[in-house]
């Protein structure tokens, strides 16, 4: 008798989360929110945001530890047979963003899941023989990115270079101009595009055609979490399964990417840190066009145009098997959703993600008011009048009267 086909179905994650503090008020992301702790992440991801894979990064932190085990052990928590931490019906993936710089290079964040506790625990005790403080977040680890890697792999990890494009901190934004100077290429299990970019933008790049692309939010607070997350197509949301759907395997596969419209990212346009002034179009160089300062930030877009230029790359490149990259405006970029108004919308349809996705714009208009409605509607077909960001500051919804 032919055994039946495995039934896989749609689970949305987000992978890239902080922890601002432990259960017992420790400091973990100092930049953080107080209220970002273990236990509420899981709550405001699995109750009120309706994703079911998550990635914390902070879970090398001891603090952080603790406080899984006394989950655990309370029996509110469990860990999944599969790998991850099973809360209702959201499982947590255990996560560190690590900051390395090889010699001769810039500096660059990059992610570590590992399968289960006792493989981050691990994980710690050797990062501890290199780093200041493990008990913080995104800490320098003062040995080559390559040793690190080699590091992930051996406790059977995932190795993910962390928001790739940004000025500040990442593998081509601020670190090198090619992906093999400082990592082994076959130990890269996917890539993270940040905020600021997008599949297209990415597609740019010869080094990343070969990789799958994750969009996660780096959420710092609780509201942030689910602003950028990833459609899979798993049989359970467990690490193993994620395992597969980055490598597609038997059917498992990221079949979406959500994520802002580049023009909302922080870093998008080049910009003048003296003046404050955003580059235009052809304006980007090596003094500020306004002011004459040299003090100038490459933007995500004027960054990815560079490299592109030096390897001869014209138009992106769309690999067949490249997932949809969705443009969403999360709920809070929406001008009239306040938190009040947010909290109706939720206490009504559930879970941000249904509002996103799924709830008939005249029902959204009930609670939020036509215009709110009219934005959420129009950002699901990508019809949306949009200010550029860049400098820092996030770009914003334009409405009109």
């Amino acid at each position: 008798m032919a055994a039946a086909p495995i039934q896989l179905k749609r689970v949305f994650a987000d992978l890239h989360l902080h922890i601002g503090r432990t259960e017992r008020g420790e400091p973990v992301k100092i930049s953080g929110s107080r209220d970002l702790t273990f236990k509420n992440i899981a709550h405001e991801a699995a109750v009120r945001k309706g994703i079911g894979l998550l990635g914390v990064i902070d879970c090398h932190s001891p603090g952080v530890q603790r406080d899984i085990e006394a989950l655990l052990q309370g029996g509110e928590m469990t860990e999944a047979a599969g790998g991850g931490i099973r809360y209702r019906d959201t499982t947590i993936l255990l996560g560190a963003e690590i900051e390395v710089r090889d010699t001769g290079f810039g500096t660059a964040h990059h992610l570590a899941y590992m399968p289960d506790l006792a493989a981050m625990q691990s994980f710690t005790a050797w990062m501890a023989k290199h780093m200041r403080n493990v008990q913080l977040s995104s800490q320098r680890l003062y040995v080559p990115s390559r040793e690190l890697q080699a590091e992930v792999k051996g406790r059977g990890g995932l190795f993910v270079p962390a928001h790739i494009f940004t000025p500040h901190k990442s593998l081509f934004g601020s670190c090198s101009d090619r992906l093999g100077d400082t990592l082994d290429p076959a130990l890269v299990d996917a890539v993270e595009l940040g905020l600021s970019a997008d599949s297209e933008m990415a597609g740019l790049i010869p080094d990343l055609d070969g990789y799958p692309y994750l969009t996660n939010s780096d959420a710092h607070s609780l509201a942030k979490i689910g602003r950028e997350y990833n459609e899979l197509l798993l049989r359970e949301p467990t690490f193993q399964e994620f395992r597969s759907a980055l490598q597609g395997a038997e059917g498992r596969a990221i079949t979406a990417n959500y994520g802002l419209n580049p023009l909302l990212g922080k870093y998008h346009r080049t910009y003048c840190s003296d003046c404050g002034s955003l580059a235009e179009e052809n304006e980007v160089g090596e003094r500020c066009k306004q002011c004459g300062s040299l003090k100038v930030v490459t933007g995500v877009l004027d960054r990815i145009l560079e490299l592109a230029r030096q390897a001869g790359r014209t138009e992106s490149f769309h690999a067949s098997e490249r997932p949809r990259y969705i443009y969403q405006v999360p709920l809070e970029f929406v001008p009239g959703i306040g938190r009040k108004t947010l909290n109706k919308l939720l206490d009504r349809f559930g879970t941000e993600m249904a509002i996103l996705h799924d709830v008939p714009a005249a029902a959204i208009a009930e609670t939020a008011g036509e215009q709110a409605a009219a934005i959420i509607v129009s950002a699901r077909s990508n019809d949306l009048e949009l200010q550029a960001g860049g400098g820092g500051k996030y770009g914003k919804v334009i409405t009109r009267k």
